[in-house]
Order: structure tokens, then C-alpha cells, then sequence
């Protein structure tokens, strides 16, 4: 199967840019990238005019189960909100999960989303089979996802946030870790479902914990992520116990490497960030639930400079409640130019990021990320018609300062996903409304 997508504004993000130019996926690849018109055969021509074509973007960091508590503790701290909702996330079970998670992928793909990191780290002890649920979820929608399996195993009773009846031991948090990678993760090029091991976080696992983890996913080959550098309460907490900042402790527990990627970094010391360039370890930023929250402006200007590849995050929707990635391109730009002023970071950077960088943070940088013959045929048409981006010449700038643009395709390994604005394959207003009997259940129940 060869589709043609034509007459097109094409952000390859890792080469160069067309005015008016095509793109040619056959299968599941990209055949070829190009200027003006293309002369060979196709079966499906995609007109194109008025778009703009980039790589899909990549979320790298959710929490999806979330979508069943939006708009909950809306004007507290991170640790208000997170003692407020664990109660809540108690109660979770598989059949809420996948709701919730289906929601998620599917604003994520009505907003030009291929590739999604699901931090999931709430396993109650009757709460079926949660990593099956996502990855039933995924099924439904059509986009690639990272089931990061995460894990607490340390409750209030030994001094962590949680509370003791949603923490798991340390011997089942890295057993079940360790059965969901025997399970689910496909470690080929094409990959629509992996898994990485991701303790929650220093304030709610134990060292053991940490360390037990990045020595299964070395010897299993799979990725590591946690949430770290967040707050400056954390800080405060870290540097209590264990006489550091979570960045230096993170160095000490070998979790600063190159197939680490750490949520948030918005208190990194510059001795942290050169730590963080020189090992090769990356950064998810999520610019909208760190606003929400008010836990900072990660220093992203210069994580860059020093040669750390940063990603974007949508992170949990009880802290991001719109869950659309395209909007975290904006608020990136905004915040990074809140903090270091207009040349925090550009319009193509903002983009890089949103998929190359993210790619990267992924492990997948050889076939994502960018528009290149031979990549994935994972890509985004950017519908640019109409009044919100009449007279702006720049595709690129119209995408990342104004409003998030409809998506007229969104292809995942070249099959359309979204289609004019509607999903494929799924119907919303169907998920909508198993998302909101779920997220009814979960709070009423007790």
C-alpha cells in the first residue's frame, strides 16, 4: 500500500523544511520526502493543501488512569493533591483503568499524538489485571504506548506519602514489573507496545526499591523512568533523609544513564544538568501540570544547551485536565520564555521536542521522531485553514503559538488513526460515556 500525501508544508524537524512539498508512505515506512509534485505511483493520495505535515508527536510522560479524576483538589500543592487522590486511586480497578485509559489515548490522537509513556504506578490489591487494561486501551485507539510499570513500596507507616494500603512490597513491585515485561514488551523497530520499569518517585519508594529496578530493566533490556526534581518539597524531604537532592541521589542509585528518562527535572542545580548531559539522560517536561500544580519552570533552556534530549509530558489529567499534547508545544515556548526571556527557546525547538526529543527520551530516535525514507510512517496533518490561522506565513509558528490546529490525518505506522477530526477506529462519544460511568464508580465507591 502506497500512499501519497501532497501538496503539503512538511516539518521534517531533523532536515529541511518544504513550502510546498509530499510525502510518500508505503506500508508501514516512509518511502521518500520532497518538494513540489510527485511523479510515481500510489494507491491513496491524501490533497493536503493548506496543512502541515510533522512527525507525530510523542507524549513522554501520563499518567492515564487520571482521566477518572479530573478536576479534583484543584488549588492545592503536589503533595496536598496527592493525599487528597490516593484515597480515590485506592479504589481503582482494571474496568476504570481501561476506561480512563481509552479517554486518554483518544484526546491524545485528536491532538496529533502517535507515541504515549504511561507512568502507571496504582496496583490495589483488588484491582485486576491494570496493565492488561492499558494495553486493551491502546488496542482500541491505535497509537503506540510505553507502559511504564510503576511502583511504591513505601506507605506512611515508613515515613512516604502514600498510604500503606496501596503500596505494594518490594518483592511484588518487582515481580509484577518483571511479569509485565515477559508479557507485553515487543522490543522490535516497529514496536506498538513496550515497557519500561518506573518506580513512582524518591518519596514513595524505598532505595531497594530503586535499585532492585534499574537492575532488573538492564538485565532485561527495557528502559527506566521515575518523577524526579518535581517540587521543592521533595527536595526539602530528600536532603533530609538522605543528606542530597534527588538529582544527586538519583546519580548515586546509577539512575542518571542514557536509557533513563525523569519526569519534570524543574529543581536541577547546574551541576545536575551537566550530570544529565554528560550521561545521556533524559528529561520529560511537562509545562502545563507543572503550571497547574505550581511547582516551577524546569530549566529546559539549559538542560538543552547542555545537550539533554527533553521531551514533552502531558502528564496525569488530575493535574493537565485538557490531555491534549499539542497545547504542551505553546506552554513549553511560554514557560521557557517566562524564565530565560525571548530566546528560551524557538518555535522548531518547541516542535524538536514534542518529537525528536521525545523520541529520544524513548529509546526510539532510530525510527521515530522525524520525517526521514526509512522511519516509522507515524505523522500528523495539521489542518491550517480557516479564520485561527489566516495570515500566518509560518506553518511552524502557526502550530506552536497559536491554537492547537484540527487534525485532518493522523497516521501510526501508515495506517489513519484519525481521519478529518474523527478517530478511526473508535467512537467518542461512546468513550465518553464509559469514561464518565467509570469516573462516577470510582468516586462514589467506598
Amino acid at each position: 500500500m502506497k500512499t501519497l500525501i501532497a501538496n503539503a508544508a512538511i516539518a521534517t524537524v531533523t532536515g529541511e523544511e518544504h513550502a510546498n512539498g509530499h510525502v510518500v508512505v508505503e506500508n508501514d515506512r516512509i518511502a521518500e520526502v520532497g518538494e513540489g509534485v510527485y511523479t510515481g505511483e500510489f494507491d491513496e493520495r491524501v490533497d493536503a493543501s493548506g496543512c502541515l505535515v510533522t512527525p507525530g508527536l510523542i507524549n513522554t510522560h501520563h499518567h492515564l488512569y487520571q482521566w477518572a479524576t479530573r478536576g479534583l483538589a484543584a488549588d492545592h500543592t503536589l503533595f496536598e493533591w496527592l493525599k487528597q487522590l490516593y484515597p480515590v486511586w485506592g479504589r481503582l480497578d482494571d474496568g476504570v483503568t481501561h476506561a480512563a485509559a481509552t479517554a486518554g489515548l483518544a484526546r491524545l490522537a485528536l491532538t496529533g499524538c502517535t507515541t504515549v509513556a504511561d507512568h502507571h504506578y496504582v496496583f490495589p490489591r483488588d484491582g485486576g489485571d491494570q496493565v492488561a487494561a492499558l494495553a486493551a486501551a491502546r488496542q482500541r485507539i491505535g497509537v503506540r504506548l510505553h507502559v511504564v510499570r510503576g511502583s511504591m513500596d513505601r506507605g506512611e507507616s515508613d515515613g512516604g506519602l502514600p498510604p500503606d494500603n496501596l503500596v505494594e512490597s518490594t518483592e511484588d513491585a518487582l515481580t509484577g514489573t518483571e511479569a509485565a515485561i515477559d508479557r507485553f514488551h515487543d522490543d522490535s523497530a516497529g514496536a506498538h507496545l513496550q515497557i519500561a520499569a518506573g518506580p513512582c518517585s524518591p518519596f514513595s519508594v524505598t532505595e531497594r526499591l530503586m535499585s532492585g529496578a534499574a537492575e532488573l530493566a538492564r538485565r532485561k533490556g527495557v528502559r527506566l523512568h521515575t518523577h524526579l526534581a518535581e517540587t521543592l518539597d521533595e527536595e526539602k524531604q530528600c536532603l533530609a533523609e538522605v543528606g542530597c537532592t534527588p538529582a544527586e541521589y538519583a546519580d548515586k542509585l546509577g539512575w542518571l544513564a542514557d536509557d533513563v528518562w525523569l519526569a519534570h527535572t524543574v529543581h536541577l542545580a547546574p551541576e545536575a544538568i551537566r550530570r544529565f548531559g554528560a550521561t545521556g539522560t533524559g528529561a520529560a517536561h511537562c509545562p502545563t501540570s507543572n503550571g497547574r500544580l505550581g511547582t516551577g519552570i524546569a530549566p529546559v533552556r539549559d538542560l538543552l544547551d547542555a545537550g539533554v534530549a527533553v521531551g514533552l509530558g502531558v502528564d496525569g489529567a488530575a493535574s493537565s485536565e485538557s490531555g491534549g499534547l499539542a497545547e504542551e508545544l505553546h506552554q513549553a515556548l511560554l514557560q521557557a520564555r517566562q524564565r530565560g526571556g525571548p530566546r528560551g527557546l524557538t518555535t522548531r525547538e518547541a516542535l524538536w521536542m514534542g518529537t525528536m526529543g521525545g523520541a529520544r527520551c524513548l529509546g526510539r530516535a532510530d525510527d521515530l521522531g522525524s520525517l526521514e525514507p526509512g522511519k516509522l510512517a507515524d505523522l500528523a496533518v495539521w489542518d491550517l485553514t480557516g479564520l485561527n490561522y489566516a495570515g500566518i506565513t509560518d506553518p511552524v509558528a502557526a502550530l506552536v503559538l497559536g491554537t492547537p490546529p484540527p487534525v485532518r490525518r493522523l497516521f501510526v505506522g501508515g495506517k489513519a488513526v484519525v481521519e478529518d477530526g474523527v478517530l478511526r477506529e473508535a467512537d467518542e462519544s461512546g468513550i465518553a460515556r464509559e469514561l464518565a460511568s467509570a469516573s462516577a464508580r470510582l468516586r462514589e465507591a467506598r
